[in-house]
């Protein structure tokens, strides 16, 4: 096989890995510059070789983020991607195309801000929002309705509007949340987000509605796509005044230019402005204005002619780094961090780095002392891209993650399947700190009162070793804390005392059972009913349950069978903790035992309100259709769930008929 074959099909495979890490998983791990430059050593090969050119080809098409828990919707008017440049020559020799195929014309440009979040495209009929779907492979998308209706700003219905339109925009965290919900992880020992494009990404496509709005999203509009009477808008600057009319949260700037070359300055003053903006950006969009003039420009298979990206460098600085920090998570896996001397870089101080593992600190021969090069491309944490080995100290000897623990005191042991280090003994101080900071947590047992600074001094004194010995704390214990007055001892202990109620899910996820998160608790409480059923449970009866992999299963089964942890399971039953689902309000209802997948947009119920209307009459819902699922409830625009539930004979049942059945 030659030479540039083989390249063409590596090239082929390395790309649509960075797809799928990108677009499914939202944790690429390359940068924009460097993704592109795989794409242009894949079309320059691909045009020397034509005969290998064909339509799959990552070129020739749009990313897919599309996942299988999710129902599937045709975009009316497919959402194309947009060819990009990094040069101000290619970029003005694209206007001089333009011109060339409308000499008579004088072209005018919008220049937008090109958004670093996740594409959406809402569909209003009759002035109603009634889906939202995600770009997916340009075609068809992920219907997340129930997610995007509770970002703030979103109108739920709008005035004046054509009969059907698909409003165009960005999802995307501002770097204020961002920075909070990081904040809350690294208080308690979590590994931190890289950046808010793909926590935004993430979020939006989580399972759970209420879970996805314990976190703020924000949206911004700004183009259309489908639009009945199709002659509504004649211009993309029109599309914003109506936008704005609209009450739509629209962009803060953008521009008209007549020409390319007013439109490059245009791209120029964005460059000096954008960092005080709410959203991040990464470049501009500029596009032909006129739509008649669009059209006659026409389109790739991926991409309109008559529009390009223009993509600012991401910025990088050389620093020194100090030291690599050692920070541990909840179930004692130690995660590295580079301690920075601090550098402005995108408007921000950065004084630290994520260094993920041990492996990558190795690849990079990463050490303390060395003189870095770091990037930061719409990112709060930054990545080291590389060392300045000309400025590396004399002497200088590598990393050694297993000495450097020794030297700390902190007795940890690499996990052979991973490459993660974790702390062997379970009475570790700072173990103990992040597994209570965990339990105290409001995705947990929501203790109030309980925060990082007073779990560090009752483990510093010993008077708390696990979650058990919370509920042995007195007042005068607590009076005897720095910053402690009477009325905080009394609050914290009141706290304590409310949180033994707690729904047994919360107790469970509390437990920081590795793997185990706030759904599978869930999914744990609904099947078993008790704690103690889930300690006794077999590995096959665990996996048994959907959305329980066997990784998980397995997981679940040897934390119970760990004589420790049955000891603390005791401690925590004698002191009074609701271990079992039948000590809260017993729930009789029609679906009790039964499992419900939700299937297109309910006309009068959003996604969050027919879940809790099913979790109250005692069944549960599942992201995914299969023979263990007892009906389906489909609304308007069903996807890829309802043609498997037709294909499996499930019963389905609109909105109508479940309002009857629950009544």
């Amino acid at each position: 096989m030659p030479n540039s074959q083989k390249d063409i099909i590596r090239l082929r495979a390395e790309i649509a890995e960075h797809d799928r890490l990108y677009y499914k998983d939202a944790q690429p791990k390359i940068d924009d510059q460097a993704y592109d430059r795989l794409k242009l050593e894949l079309a320059q090969l691909e045009a020397a070789k034509p005969e290998f050119n064909f339509d799959a080809s990552p070129t020739q098409s749009v990313g897919d983020d599309r996942l299988d828990a999710f129902d599937s919707y045709q975009h009316r008017k497919p959402m194309l991607s947009l060819d990009n440049t990094y040069s101000s020559d290619e970029l003005i020799d694209f206007g001089r195309r333009l011109l060339k195929r409308f000499p008579e014309q004088t072209l005018t440009y919008l220049v937008e801000p090109k958004i670093d979040g996740v594409a959406v495209s809402l569909t209003y009929e009759n002035g109603q929002l009634i889906r939202a779907v995600s770009r997916g492979n340009g075609i068809e998308g992920d219907d997340i309705t129930s997610n995007v209706r509770g970002i703030r700003g979103l109108p739920d219905s709008i005035a004046n509007a054509p009969d059907t339109l698909e409003v165009r925009g960005e999802i995307y965290m501002q770097h204020s949340e961002f920075e909070r919900i990081n904040a809350a992880r690294e208080a308690e020992g979590q590994a931190l987000y890289a950046n808010p494009r793909n926590l935004a990404a993430g979020t939006i496509k989580l399972l759970d509605p209420s879970e996805s709005r314990n976190r703020q999203l924000d949206i911004v509009l700004y183009g259309i796509g489908a639009c009945e009477p199709s002659n509504y808008f004649t211009a993309q600057s029109e599309i914003q005044e109506s936008l704005n009319d609209w009450h739509f949260p629209i962009l803060e700037k953008y521009w008209l230019a007549n020409g390319i070359e007013n439109a490059w300055k245009c791209i120029v003053e964005l460059d000096t402005i954008r960092q005080k903006f709410t959203y991040p950006t990464d470049g501009a969009v500029i596009k032909l204005d006129n739509f008649s003039l669009q059209e006659e420009a026409g389109y790739t298979s991926k991409a309109p002619r008559w529009a390009i990206a223009y993509k600012f460098e991401a910025e990088r600085a050389e620093t020194l780094l100090k030291e690599i920090s050692l920070q541990v998570g909840r179930t004692g896996v130690v995660t590295p961090v580079a301690i920075l001397e601090p550098v402005q870089l995108a408007g921000t101080t950065v004084s630290r780095a994520t260094l993920h593992n041990e492996d990558e600190i190795q690849r990079k021969d990463i050490r303390p002392g060395d003189t870095v090069l770091v990037q930061k491309a719409g990112e709060i944490i930054p990545q080291i891209l590389s060392v300045n080995l000309g400025k590396r100290p004399v002497g200088s000897q590598p990393f050694s993650f297993s000495n450097h623990l020794k030297a700390l005191g902190v007795k940890a042991e690499r996990d052979p399947t991973q490459a993660a280090w974790r702390i062997v003994r379970k009475d570790d101080p700072i173990r103990q700190q992040r597994a209570l900071q965990h339990f105290a947590s409001r995705a947990c047992m929501d203790i109030e009162n309980l925060g990082t600074a007073v779990i560090e001094q009752i483990v510093e004194r010993g008077l708390v070793k696990n979650q058990a010995d919370l509920y042995t704390l007195t007042e005068a214990q607590l009076l005897d804390l720095d910053k402690f007055a009477e009325k905080s001892a009394k609050n914290l202990i009141a706290a304590l005392e409310s949180s033994k109620g707690c729904k047994l899910w919360q107790l469970i996820h509390g437990l920081g059972i590795p793997h185990v998160g706030k759904q599978s608790a869930k999914d744990l409480e609904a099947k078993f009913n008790s704690l103690e059923a889930i300690a006794s449970a077999t590995i096959e009866s665990l996996e048994a349950i959907d959305g329980i992999g066997s990784i998980m299963a397995q997981s679940i089964h040897a934390w119970f069978a760990d004589a420790d942890n049955h000891t603390l399971i005791e401690q925590l039953k004698a002191h009074g903790l609701n271990f079992d689902s039948a000590r809260q309000e017993k729930v009789e209802g029609i679906l009790v035992g039964k499992t419900v997948a939700l299937t297109g947009a309910l006309p009068g119920l959003s996604r969050d309100e027919a879940t809790q209307m099913i979790e109250a009459a005692g069944g549960r819902t599942s992201s995914s259709v299969s023979k263990k699922t007892d009906f389906v409830l489909a609304g308007e625009a069903t996807g890829s769930k309802y043609v498997k539930a037709k294909e499996l004979g499930l019963s389905i049942l609109d909105e109508r008929a479940f309002r009857e059945l629950l009544a």
